[in-house]
């Protein structure tokens, strides 16, 4: 059986071999959708196979991306892993994925490692120790992009959620339904980008609304004994801002062993929407972020970078979406 090539989709595409080639690659931003449509059409109807090992001979590419996420654990960091893998499964590229277990040095082994495979370039979710490490990728013009961190002196693009808005949408939630005693809990701040960036606005707006703080920061594995040491002592607020999904899950714990009641007894929002948080009894009102654009656009960044394109080495910000759930007490309204 003859090989269908890349000059069979274009003929029956009616476009030009490099009108395919654009597409194939991702780089189609520019292309109508009819084009892209009869393309896509031509390549299944075909049953078009690129020669993978052809193009990595001819451009030096492996077709091959890396992903070190710091924590696997984290829904956001499934739903990221997804959106590249998506975005690489389109232009023909592999995705070998690396989970960091938030430590530096296994997260420095991933990169070394993926470095001699010689892979194309790698998005990171970066833990807090590798300054250096990622100062010398971009120095020696490695394509890096960072997602959800901003690592200091490392001049590589980052693409992550606007914290402060996020933190801000679901204080105003909070004190618009008469909350005045208001919780943020965190894992250790650690040099973490959104911790930090949360934590900071959570003070400015109690500061900003004479409010007194109530931060309860702590690992994982001791956040339900802080929570119940509050809890004895009287002094755990009526409203808590959880920072993030594991978070979330060592709050509802602790309020379970405790007797607590959502909402009559505690007030609950979190910041990521994760898959059970519709589900729960009551449901749990979110502030979500959009993690698969943020994913998507890291990823077409990426390859932009991999194919020789100037892209500005900024922070790119992504609105959050309050979506209002059954967690929080409307004492505004009794």
């Amino acid at each position: 059986m003859k090989r269908v090539t890349i000059n069979d989709v274009a003929q029956a595409a009616h476009v030009s071999k490099t009108t395919v080639s654009h597409y194939l690659n991702g780089r189609y931003t520019a292309m109508g959708e009819d084009t892209k449509k009869r393309i896509s059409r031509a390549v299944r109807d075909l049953n078009y196979q690129p020669n993978v090992v052809a193009k990595s001979l001819k451009d030096k590419k492996t077709m091959t991306i890396g992903i070190i996420v710091a924590n696997i654990l984290h829904s956001f960091s499934t739903q990221i892993i997804r959106a590249i893998e998506d975005y690489a499964r389109r232009v023909n590229y592999h995705v070998i994925v690396c989970n960091a277990d938030n430590d530096p040095h296994k997260e420095e082994d991933y990169i070394r490692m993926l470095r001699a495979k010689q892979i194309d370039g790698i998005v990171v979710i970066p833990t807090e120790g590798n300054a250096g490490l990622f100062t010398g990728l971009a120095a020696d013009g490695y394509p890096t992009v960072f997602v959800d961190r901003i690592i200091e002196g490392a001049p590589v693009p980052s693409f992550m959620l606007d914290n402060e808005t996020a933190v801000r949408v679901a204080f105003s939630h909070l004190t618009g339904k008469g909350h005045s005693a208001i919780g943020f809990v965190s894992q250790p701040l650690c040099g973490i980008t959104p911790r930090h960036e949360r934590m900071d606005e959570y003070r400015r707006l109690c500061g900003k609304n004479d409010m007194g703080t109530f931060e309860i920061v702590g690992k994982l594995d001791v956040m339900e004994d802080c929570i119940s040491r509050l809890t004895s002592e009287g002094k755990l607020p009526g409203a808590l801002i959880v920072s993030n999904d594991l978070a979330l899950f060592e709050v509802l714990k602790a309020l379970k062993h405790l007797g607590l009641i959502i909402p009559d007894d505690v007030s609950i929002i979190t910041i990521d929407d994760i898959g059970f948080a519709e589900f729960f009894n009551p449901a749990i009102t979110v502030v979500a972020q959009p993690a698969f654009s943020i994913g998507t656009e890291a990823a077409w960044s990426l390859f932009d970078i991999i194919n020789g394109e100037e892209r500005p080495v900024k922070t790119h910000r992504f609105t959050p979406e309050l979506i209002i759930r059954e967690s929080v007490k409307d004492y505004a309204n009794e």
